[in-house]
């Protein structure tokens, strides 16, 4: 690699030492007394390039306000002095807890705006993250030629140091592998080289065709300054970025922050207690629905758990440590009980184990609670009244299903919440094309419930939202079949929906522009193991840890005959705990706790976006102001108090190596104020 490497942004486009001074902030000779107020917000300048783009994503997420300069805008503001910092009240501030960079000088490395940038930082101790440059000395690095190496990073263990886990990277367990998804296509580059003088390596792996170890991510104290400088290309979904930005983020705010982050996992299994109807691998359609052919299902037997399956899935949860929501349809197993001699060994199993579970309301029958429909076409239809109006389920016959179901489980013993709903097939709630609105008697049936939570598709309606005086829980839906029982079986279906016409499948995969065919069929011996289990894998894995409290879900059929489900479950769990140290477990809330999740982050980013939110620091102290009645969401050190009426008391929880809570002042106090330890 040439020394000048003029060209290293183009890699770019292959994808889309000290701890913060509690007292002056870098300050020479400053005292708490006379230390600098620091606002609890980044800074990100953006050229447009997908990591500075990934960055800005964690931050949103994790709920830190950041202010974004746009390169490419030719009235963006100017970086200087008046930009970076004023005075209030007497009091220095910084206007920024942390700066993101495209690269160590996107201004240029002698123009006034870098200048002034260099001067912020050295002068408040404000960190600086290089999100993505190639390795020369002007960040610490050695050239690539002088023992280093450049190329595809694809598949390759990296690993963090001791001083990456004594720094911000505590939280993961070692090592972890870049993604190597397509053996045709190049999906990170970067850059391995050696340290030089004030530069401590955090990731690093050994040196390609070399020896010796070279660093990815770092940390490079120069000059009064500290930057963090990342030497290879990333995106937000890949599992690379994914697993090191909440390092990244802690590191530029120095472990102190407005927003929250942890990591969950949870999963529904839909349909408990009803059977589900089964694939037909030779009409390619599933006997009993509207697109095939009339068929009335009585053809092929139905899937159903057993009380076996219902055993082994208690007993799976107490090895996993995972608990399971079990959305159960009560009617549906009583209409199953009298069609099979008046016994329920599966129901008799899954009551006995009630404690083990947590059970969802997914109404009496599973009655599509939408508009009626019209299955004379395919696809169906909303039927029409006579003046041509939408025909749709009443009120009452909506709060009977919400209403018996519930009834069913209490009568039983469950263990259930009556403010939780899950509908069959997300119905009531509008499902495009044919119904583009909500049934205008769920919000009334809800309200006659009290359900608070009801469930919707991620896959359509990502952003949780009011029905009525309910709010939605959007759940991520699993690719694992409701109706299969076998892997042979879910391989055929697969097959059908992602193999082109010319290879013998639908060929829905060729005109959808969210969907790719497959090379070739997959193996009916095979493929579920070897293609379908790892793609649902890092799908799911990516979602746990990105944030992302939203549940996901199968059915019950994939708890029986074959248990489909099992195998992706033990992989993720696997996975996450490979990657993750023990005190960064994942969490698995219930719907309920979701829900509320969602709520208060909605409120919060309301808050920030309407600059109502005022947080600083100074000295040790940290002080945020909100709306009353507004949760607070913030991270910091373990070691942190909480201010009281009288007294201090500890913040937050546990996670990560740091504590977080969504918190808000105590009664007669108009701010969070927190103390930070010395």
């Amino acid at each position: 690699m040439a020394h000048n490497v003029p060209g290293w942004r183009n890699a770019a486009a292959v994808v889309a030492t000290t701890s913060l001074l509690v007292a002056g902030l870098g300050i020479p000779g400053a005292s708490a007394a006379t230390a600098p107020r620091v606002d609890l917000r980044v800074l990100v300048v953006d050229n447009g390039d997908s990591p500075v783009q990934a960055i800005t994503a964690e931050l949103k997420s994790t709920g830190i306000p950041y202010t974004r300069v746009n390169l490419d805008d030719a009235n963006r503001p100017t970086i200087d002095a008046a930009f970076l910092s004023d005075t209030v009240g007497g009091t220095p501030r910084a206007r920024y807890q942390g700066v993101v960079l495209p690269n160590e000088a996107p201004f240029g490395p002698d123009s006034a705006e870098q200048s002034a940038l260099e001067t912020y930082e050295r002068t408040y101790g404000i960190p600086q993250v290089d999100a993505y440059t190639w390795a020369h000395p002007g960040v610490g690095l050695d050239y690539t030629s002088e023992g280093g190496w450049a190329g595809s990073l694809d598949g390759r263990e990296a690993t963090v140091t001791d001083a990456g886990r004594a720094s911000r990277f505590g939280y993961l367990d070692g090592q972890f592998a870049f993604e190597d998804n397509s053996a045709s296509t190049q999906e990170s580059y970067g850059f391995v080289a050696r340290p030089r003088a004030g530069y401590t390596s955090y990731v690093d792996l050994p040196v390609p065709g070399g020896s010796g170890r070279g660093s990815l991510v770092g940390e490079y104290a120069h000059e009064g300054r500290r930057e963090l400088v990342v030497t290879f290309a990333y995106n937000q979904h890949q599992r690379q970025f994914r697993v090191l930005a909440r390092g990244i983020v802690e590191w530029l705010t120095d472990g102190v922050h407005l927003g929250r982050s942890r990591n969950y996992f949870g999963v529904h299994i839909d349909d408990v207690f009803a059977p589900d109807s089964r694939w037909d691998t030779e009409r390619n359609c599933t006997p009993g629905s509207f697109n095939c052919g009339g068929g009335d299902g009585a053809r092929a037997e139905p899937i159903r758990m057993t009380a076996a399956d219902a055993e082994y899935a208690e007993q799976w949860q107490r090895s996993s440590g995972l608990t399971l929501d079990m959305v159960y349809n009560g009617g549906s197993g009583e209409e199953w009980k009298e069609a099979n001699g008046g016994a329920d060994a599966l129901a008799d199993r899954l009551v006995a184990d009630r404690n083990a579970f947590r059970w969802i309301n997914h109404t009496y029958t599973h009655q599509y609670l939408g508009c009626l429909q019209d299955t004379s076409t395919v696809p169906w239809s909303c039927a029409k009244n006579a003046d041509g109006t939408t025909r749709y389920l009443s009120r009452a016959d909506i709060a009977a299903q919400i209403r018996d179901n519930h009834a069913w489980a209490v009568a039983r013993g469950l263990p259930v919440q009556r403010d939780e709903l899950v509908t069959g097939e997300h119905s009531g709630l509008r499902t495009l094309p044919q119904q583009p609105d909500d049934n205008p008697n769920l919000a009334g049936a809800l309200a006659d419930n009290g359900v608070k939570w009801i469930a919707s598709d991620n896959s359509r309606e990502p952003a949780q939202r009011p029905v009525g005086a309910a709010l939605t829980v959007p759940r991520h839906p699993m690719n694992v079949y409701y109706n299969v029982g076998t892997a042979a079986e879910m391989v055929d279906e697969y097959n059908w929906v992602y193999t082109s016409a010319a290879d013998g499948g639908s060929g829905v995969c060729e005109n959808n522009a969210t969907s790719t065919c497959l090379a070739a069929p997959l193996d009916p011996a095979t493929g579920y193991a070897s293609h379908i289990v790892p793609q649902e894998v890092r799908t799911a894995l990516l979602h746990a840890v990105g944030n992302d409290p939203r549940p996901h879900y199968a059915h019950q059929s994939n708890l029986a005959e074959e248990r489909l489900l099992y195998p992706v479950l033990d992989r993720v769990l696997a996975d996450y705990r490979a990657l993750f140290a023990s005190d960064t477990p994942l969490e698995n809330p219930r719907h309920s706790a979701v829900g509320t999740e969602l709520k208060r982050r909605a409120a919060w980013q309301t808050a920030v976006a309407n600059g109502t939110v005022t947080a600083y620091r100074i000295g040790t102290t940290v002080t945020v102001k909100a709306p009353r009645g507004t949760a607070v969401p913030v991270t910091a050190p373990a070691g942190t108090q909480k201010k009281l009426a009288l007294g201090t008391a500890a913040f937050g929880t546990p996670y990560a190596g740091a504590r977080s809570a969504w918190d808000t002042p105590e009664a007669l106090q108009s701010a969070l104020t927190l103390k930070l330890p010395s």
